[in-house]
């Protein structure tokens, strides 16, 4: 019988160190997880930011009409026209710090002469450098603001 619990607890001292590999995979595993959830967030963030500064040169951009243009006591209302809507987006941008890397104004018109739609690209870069991520992408948000006239 005492034979038997020495074999026993011989062969249990021959695995020591066994889960050594196994807690290092998982230690890898999970940086690798924390890499790319970081990069995802900070990808989200970016664009949350370049589409905040979208919205802000669509609404500038939607309340550059004339008011002495004719028309403009009509019951319609004044009217937008690309060559204002553009003009009022670049000023806008010109006037403010933009949080996104390499921010270009891609388009900016009316559709209806009532809205205006504006189009800004920028460029993200991961935060941490990683295999699991790629170097950086190019981003392009679209903003439509309307005013109300009357």
């Amino acid at each position: 019988m005492r034979r038997r619990i020495r074999w026993s607890v011989g062969r249990l001292r021959d695995e020591d160190g066994s889960t050594l590999p196994l807690i290092a995979a998982f230690a890898a595993l999970a940086l690798a997880v924390i890499l790319v959830v970081t990069a995802a967030s900070s990808l989200y963030l970016e664009r949350k930011r370049l589409f905040t500064v979208a919205d802000g040169a669509a609404l500038a951009a939607a309340e550059s009409f004339d008011l002495d243009q004719p028309g403009a006591s009509d019951r319609s209302g004044p009217q937008l026209d690309d060559v204002s809507v553009r003009e009022a987006a670049e000023e806008y941008l010109d006037g403010t710090p933009s949080p996104v890397e390499g921010t270009a104004l891609e388009s900016a018109s009316t559709p209806d002469g009532r809205s205006a739609v504006v189009r800004l690209s920028g460029y993200w870069k991961p935060p941490l450098l990683s295999l699991a991520v790629p170097e950086g992408l190019r981003l392009e948000v679209t903003a439509r603001a309307r005013s109300v006239y009357g």
